[in-house]
C-alpha cells in the first residue's frame, strides 16, 4: 500500500508542473504545412514522370487522376468492365528501371474494381481489351501511397506496369 501511495505522489507532483513548457500545436498551421509539403512532393513526382516519358520517347495519354497510359499493341475488342476478372501478364518497375514484380512464366487475375490491387491498375486496365499490351504509369497516390508496399516498392513511389490483358472472365 505504501508503494502505491509513493507512485501516486510522484504522478501528482510530476503532473502539477508548469504546463507552459509544452508548445501548443497550431492545427491550422500544421494543416497548411502538410498541404504545402504534399504539393511540393506531387510536383516533384509529376516532373519525374515527365522526365521518364521523355527519356523513353513515349506517347502517353494522361487521365484526370494523373495516370499515364499508352497501348502499344492495340487489338479491337470489348474493354474490360467493373466486376469482370482480368487475366494479365505484367512486369512492374520503378521509374529508375528497378524490377519489382513480374508474372514471367504465368498469369495473374483480379476482379476489376473490387480486388486489392493498385487503384491505378483498376483505372488503367479499363482502357484495354483482350490482347492489348500497354505501359501504365501509376503515380504514388494511385499505387502504394506514402508507405509503399513494405516489400519491394519504396514509400511514395511511382510504378510502371508493362502489361498485357490476356483474357476476361
Amino acid at each position: 500500500m505504501r508503494f502505491l501511495y509513493i507512485i501516486l505522489s510522484v504522478i501528482v507532483i510530476s503532473c502539477s508542473g508548469d504546463t507552459e513548457e509544452f508548445q501548443q500545436i497550431d492545427m491550422n498551421q500544421l494543416q497548411e504545412d502538410l498541404l504545402a509539403a504534399n504539393k511540393k512532393a506531387t510536383t516533384i513526382e509529376a516532373k519525374q514522370i515527365e522526365a521518364y516519358i521523355n527519356k523513353k520517347n513515349l506517347v502517353m495519354t494522361k487521365t484526370q487522376t494523373g495516370l499515364h497510359y499508352h497501348i502499344y499493341n492495340d487489338v479491337e475488342g470489348n474493354s474490360v468492365t467493373t466486376g469482370q476478372r482480368a487475366i494479365v501478364k505484367y512486369t512492374v518497375t520503378l521509374l529508375d528501371g528497378t524490377e519489382c514484380y513480374s508474372t514471367k512464366e504465368g498469369v495473374e487475375e483480379f476482379t476489376v474494381g473490387k480486388d486489392y490491387v493498385e487503384s491505378g491498375l483498376h483505372e488503367g486496365i479499363a482502357f484495354m481489351s483482350v490482347g492489348d499490351k500497354a505501359i501504365i504509369i501509376i503515380p504514388s497516390h494511385l499505387a502504394h501511397g506514402l508507405a509503399g508496399d513494405f516489400k519491394k516498392i519504396p514509400f511514395r513511389s511511382t510504378i510502371v506496369y508493362d502489361i498485357e490483358l490476356v483474357a476476361i472472365k
